[in-house]
């Protein structure tokens, strides 16, 4: 059986199908290399977290805690060229990671506390198909990355008015990866190494006014003020990515993806130093994904997946809190010429339940449950 893999079972992997993992924001896929002929492909993302919660922690007040987490875009584009029979380039354009999170002013523990971060990622790669069965793939990966942090509440204690700006720099990283096809069959296994990418960002950190006597002649010091170097890693991950056919027009496609978040630190000196710990701590995460794509007709196919990431430890940065989520993700696409294809996809999560803390000391300052976040992409593909 010859099968073509459709448009929205490959808008369904893509840059556009959002993840909520960590500061995962898409999978990183290299998939765009096993289209068929050359093909340029723009995609546009946005995503909307619903996380709200309220105070857990005596003494402070029982308090609602309204949504603090902000919606974001996802713009991307990829390009993919065959030189020949068995060469093939790509590069691809996206922001894989990122954080958008902020307390109300009027919440006494938390409330001010805020987290952005970006990335601006350009990859580009090559894959060699060694005969029919074997390929391998590989490249380097750019990234631009910032990021700025701010510490409100009571619940932070000392260190509450603390803020840290991250300022804008470069990394470069890898790609490596393999393939095993079956065309007759569109079976694909294909396996992603994507390495992590260290920034040493130039650091400016301030901190609140001390008084170290108690109130008297001695004027207050101010706690926490520094600049400096300050080295963050994005996180290495693997992409274990499949697809089959399983009848005519339909496929069977899935993954399971492994990202180490415990790599992503974010420990400015002054803060280490004084505190004794760093500004994030973020566990390992594995995600699931199992899907279905059929093509219609000539025109007109569609895809429905979903994926599931288990629930790590509650006790979370209020600077990233949930932990783990299931997913159910709908695509279509639809062949406007033999050249242009529109997709367009939506996304559902249902985000685990958390208690952020904040280390002064481990214990749970707030409860955030019942919380979700919702996804819509659109991808314009260009065959020449």
């Amino acid at each position: 059986m010859k099968f073509l893999l459709t448009g929205a079972s490959a808008l369904a992997m893509s840059a556009t199908a959002l993840h909520a993992g960590g500061i995962e924001r898409t999978q990183q896929s290299a998939m765009i290399l096993y289209e068929t002929g050359n093909v340029l492909e723009f995609s546009l993302g946005y995503a909307n977290p619903s996380l709200s919660g309220k105070n857990i922690s005596p003494p402070f007040p029982a308090q609602d805690i309204d949504d603090v987490g902000d919606g974001f875009w996802l713009p991307s584009f990829s390009i993919k060229y065959d030189v020949n029979d068995r060469l093939a380039l790509a590069l691809i354009y996206d922001r894989p990671f990122g954080a958008d999170i902020a307390y109300e002013s009027g919440n006494i523990p938390l409330g001010g506390t805020t987290a952005e971060a970006n990335t601006n990622t350009l990859t580009a790669l090559a894959k060699y198909q060694f005969n029919q069965n074997w390929s391998a793939f590989g490249g380097l990966r750019f990234q631009q990355a910032q990021g700025d942090i701010h510490l409100q509440g009571a619940a932070y204690g000392a260190v509450s008015g603390y803020e840290v700006n991250l300022d804008k720099t470069n990394g470069i990283g890898y790609v490596l990866g393999a393939a095993y096809e079956v065309p007759e069959i569109a079976l694909r296994v294909a396996l992603t190494y994507n390495s992590s990418i260290t920034h040493d960002m130039d650091t400016t950190e301030s901190g609140p006014l001390v008084d170290p006597d108690g109130p008297g002649p001695i004027p207050a010091l101010p706690l926490l003020n520094a600049s400096g170097e300050t080295e963050v890693k994005t996180p290495e991950s693997w992409n274990l990515e499949f697809q089959t056919g399983i009848a005519k027009d339909t496929l069977l496609f899935g993954g399971v993806r492994y990202v180490k978040h415990s790599q992503f630190r974010v420990d400015p000196d002054s803060f280490e130093t004084v505190v004794g710990n760093g500004l994030i701590d973020l566990e390992d995460s594995t995600a699931y994904t199992l899907g279905v794509g059929r093509r219609f007709n000539e025109k007109f196919s569609a895809a429905i997946s979903a994926t599931y990431e288990a629930s790590g430890d509650e006790l979370v940065s209020p600077l990233a809190p949930k932990t783990g989520y299931t997913q159910l993700r709908l695509a279509g696409s639809y062949n406007v010429t033999e050249d242009v294809t529109v997709s367009g996809g939506v996304s559902y999560f249902w985000l685990g339940d958390a208690k952020p803390e904040t280390g002064t000391p481990d214990v749970a300052r707030a409860d955030f449950e019942d919380n979700s976040a919702w996804g819509v992409g659109l991808k314009v593909a260009y065959r020449f």
